[in-house]
């Protein structure tokens, strides 16, 4: 597969849903062993560390991305939980009232170093840009801190705790952004927060705009405010407050689809005229089905946003190691070929 040129200036004509002068590519995460064989080099173990980080440089670069996601300084503090099969989503709670809410280690992002951003600055491809994420949202870190059932019971028993609880949370991600927002290398941020179940948000739909869309429009506002554009990504079914998502908090393009909630075709005929529309080629689809059934369906998505643009192609999530790599590659070479 030849390598082509980045071109971070393309990939923001989608955000800003217009159409780019060639077929985008949009993945929020590869996989080590996927990064090995893009690059074809080894990497020594150490996920998360700076030689990780280049080397999904170099992976991202080698696949025809225009940019390369990045995780630097700022993470809240969360206990050790088991993730051999699944992550429950109450297990390892940390705050279960005042006087734990009182005694959590709340600190601050400035107390965290983001000079990795810099050190890896200097090494990105000619066209390449950062988009930086955060440690998890505002939604995330609330059910991880706090724990599904006992925030379900608290939202009814204490909702003032829940308010200072995420008061906590969001002013602290809007700060990480701000940080972020004085790195030249950044082009774009993704506020990465999972709000849904398969059929509903994970919250009633007045819950998440009492607590939630308010930090999250702050968290725009601050990404917006530095020039970069604002990626949502978050799983789940959203129907119920794409209006939010859209019109009260101005996210630019919006990630993560799944064909059991809505396929991506769907979603771009809904709402790509409103946000642009990134990746969405179903996880499942790409396991279950031949590569080439897989590039057949990407092109056909590429097809049906050529005229119209604010698509990129990629994963409905992102790419784990469970994912058959001819199957990913399958889906890049119709953006590529």
């Amino acid at each position: 597969m030849a390598m082509r040129e980045p071109n971070f200036d393309n990939f923001l004509k989608v955000l800003d849903r217009k159409k780019p002068s060639r077929p985008t590519l949009f993945e929020f995460f590869l996989n080590i062993p996927l990064n090995e064989r893009l690059t074809g080099e080894k990497l020594a173990p150490g996920y998360g560390s700076l030689d990780y980080k280049r080397h999904n440089m170099h992976a991202y670069h080698k696949a025809g991305y225009d940019y390369v996601t990045i995780l630097a300084g700022f993470g809240f503090k969360r206990p050790e939980i088991h993730r051999e099969k699944s992550i429950s989503l109450n297990e390892g709670s940390m705050i279960n009232d005042r006087k734990s809410f009182e005694a959590y280690p709340w600190q601050k992002p400035d107390e965290f170093d983001y000079s990795e951003i810099d050190i890896l600055a200097k090494e990105l491809p000619k066209g390449m840009k950062h988009i930086a994420f955060g440690p998890g949202g505002v939604l995330e870190n609330l059910i991880a801190l706090v724990g599904y059932d006992n925030l379900c019971f608290m939202l009814i028993d204490d909702p003032g705790l829940v308010q200072e609880i995420v008061d906590a949370i969001g002013s602290r991600l809007v700060r990480h952004y701000e940080i972020l927002a004085q790195f030249k290398s950044v082009g774009a941020m993704i506020s990465n927060d999972d709000w849904g179940f398969k059929t509903q948000p994970m919250l009633s739909p007045d819950d998440m705009r009492k607590y939630i869309v308010p930090w999250h429009r702050k968290i725009a506002k601050a990404i917006h405010n530095s020039g970069c554009p604002a990626i949502l990504h978050s799983c789940g079914n959203l129907e119920e407050v794409m209006d939010d998502i859209i019109d009260d908090i101005g996210y630019d393009a919006k990630h993560s689809y799944e064909d059991t909630i809505i396929p991506v075709e769907e979603a771009y005929e809904k709402w790509g005229s409103r946000i642009a529309i990134l990746g969405g080629i179903d996880v499942d689809f790409i396991c279950r089905h031949t590569p080439d059934e897989v590039r057949e369906r990407s092109r056909k998505m590429l097809k049906r946003a050529s005229d119209r643009g604010g698509y990129a192609l990629g994963s409905g999530n992102s790419i784990p190691e469970y994912v058959p790599q001819e199957g990913y590659l399958a889906m890049i070479s119709a953006a590529l070929e």
